[in-house]
């Protein structure tokens, strides 16, 4: 696994890179929301991850939060699509990626919640509890934007 540094970055031409990504927003019964802290960078996260060749949109989420928290889920509703070019996401290989994300709201349907070597840490969290936790902004305004709960997914 390669590392990474989360960062906004105002000048748009050092990103060298664009890939399709997703990330899933989900609650247990009590309407705690799943987050997991990145073994790479220690922030808290949502769960989610980049499309490969040959995938849909649907098949990113169910492989990348099965394989990040051991749960099986069902995609409910679009929350929103991310893509500042503001926003990158700097690797230790040289690569800088843009943002290009979609976030959607899904529901549990099984599985056994775990860690992978992606995650450290994988637990569910109340708003109040997600406010103090180590969290990139990106990520924070993809909960803010579920906990909303807007007719319409946010575009930008």
């Amino acid at each position: 696994m390669r590392n990474i540094s989360l960062h906004v970055n105002v000048l748009l031409n050092q990103a060298n890179s664009l890939i399709p990504a997703a990330s899933a927003v989900m609650t247990n019964n009590e309407g705690k929301i799943l987050l997991q802290r990145r073994s790479d960078n220690t922030l808290w996260a949502l769960p989610g991850g980049t499309m490969e060749t040959g995938e849909s949109i649907r098949e990113i989420i169910v492989r990348e939060v099965k394989e990040e928290t051991g749960l099986s889920v069902v995609i409910e509703n679009l929350v929103g699509i991310y893509s500042n070019p503001k926003h990158v996401i700097a690797f230790s290989d040289g690569e800088v990626r843009q943002e290009f994300s979609i976030c959607f709201a899904c529901k549990i349907v099984g599985g056994e919640l775990c860690v992978s070597e992606e995650s450290s840490e994988v637990a569910f969290f109340t708003p109040e509890e997600i406010e103090r936790l180590p969290m990139h902004e990106s990520v924070r305004l993809r909960i803010r934007h579920y906990l909303e709960q807007s007719k319409w997914p946010f575009v930008a």
